[in-house]
C-alpha cells in the first residue's frame, strides 16, 4: 500500500475497468476510511450502499444520465446522508460536507489499493432511491463505481498552488 501523499497524486477519475471482482479485503479497507472520516460533532450521519449485482449497477448507470461505464465497474458504492436538516453555524448543509468528505477517504484509500473510482454527482436521485429502496427522508448525495482500471492513466492539468491560495486575506 502506498502512503497517502502518493494516493492523493495518483488518484484518477476512472472510466473504465477490468473484468475482475474487487476482493472483500479492500472493499472493506474502502468502507472503513469513511467510516473513520471526521464529521460535524461526530455524527456521522450516512450510510453507504454496496452494489455488486450487475443488473442493479446497470440500472443505477442508467439513473446517472446513461453513463454505462460505472455499471462496468464491479462495485457501485452509493454515498447517503441519513439526516439533511441540519445547517453548520456557517451556512452549509452539513450533509454535504460531511458525506462528501467521507467519501473522499474512500475514493484516496481506493487509489492507496490500486483501485480506480470516478466520483459521480450526474444522478436523478429519485430514481436511484427507488432502485435501491431509499427511504425518502434519506439524501443520495454522491456515487462511485470501484474497481481495476484498465490501465494508466495520466494526471490532467492542476493549478499552481500559487493561484489557489493566499495568506492572512483573500486576494
Amino acid at each position: 500500500m502506498m502512503d497517502v501523499s502518493m494516493a492523493i497524486r495518483k488518484r484518477r477519475s476512472i472510466r473504465s475497468y477490468q473484468d475482475r471482482e474487487v476482493d472483500e479485503t479492500a472493499l472493506n479497507q474502502v468502507l472503513e476510511a469513511a467510516r473513520l472520516a471526521p464529521s460535524a460533532n461526530n455524527r456521522q450521519e450516512w450510510k453507504f450502499v454496496v452494489v455488486r449485482e450487475k443488473a442493479m449497477r446497470q440500472r443505477l448507470a442508467e439513473a446517472a444520465n446513461r453513463q454505462t461505464f460505472i455499471a462496468q465497474a464491479p462495485v457501485i458504492i452509493v454515498a447517503c446522508a441519513t439526516e439533511s436538516q441540519s445547517v453548520m453555524m456557517c451556512g452549509q448543509p452539513r450533509y454535504t460536507v460531511d458525506v462528501s468528505i467521507a467519501v473522499a477517504f474512500m475514493l484516496i484509500q481506493a487509489a492507496g489499493l490500486g483501485l480506480g473510482t470516478c466520483w459521480i454527482g450526474a444522478f436523478d436521485e429519485a430514481t436511484v432511491k427507488n432502485i435501491l429502496r431509499i427511504p425518502e427522508n434519506i439524501r443520495v448525495v454522491a456515487m462511485t463505481p470501484l474497481g481495476y482500471p484498465t490501465g494508466e492513466y495520466p494526471s490532467k492539468p492542476r493549478k499552481e498552488l500559487s493561484q489557489i491560495t493566499s495568506f492572512e486575506t483573500y486576494q
